[in-house]
């Protein structure tokens, strides 16, 4: 018995953990954009100001939240 057999299962281990965060990514990649587009379509309802409700924008906001707002608002505006 050597070094391998303590080694060998922290491999695994940490295999593991990269896998479900790989398989993670998409979902909370899709959740953030569903919320980002709730959180859209609530200020285009209310009508502070319009933003285009795209994909990468709902991912912008839901990533970012209020400062991917701002920004958003000042790319689409004023650049």
């Amino acid at each position: 018995m050597g070094l391998e057999v303590f080694i060998a299962p922290l491999i695994g281990i940490a295999i593991i953990f990269a896998l479900i965060k790989i398989i993670e990514l998409p979902f909370w990649l899709l959740k953030n954009s569903i919320a980002g587009a709730i959180i859209l379509y609530i200020i285009n309802f209310i009508g502070i100001f319009t933003i285009k409700v795209t994909f990468i924008h709902c991912l912008i906001v839901g990533v970012f939240g209020v400062p991917g707002i701002i920004l958003l608002y000042i790319y689409l505006n004023f650049i």
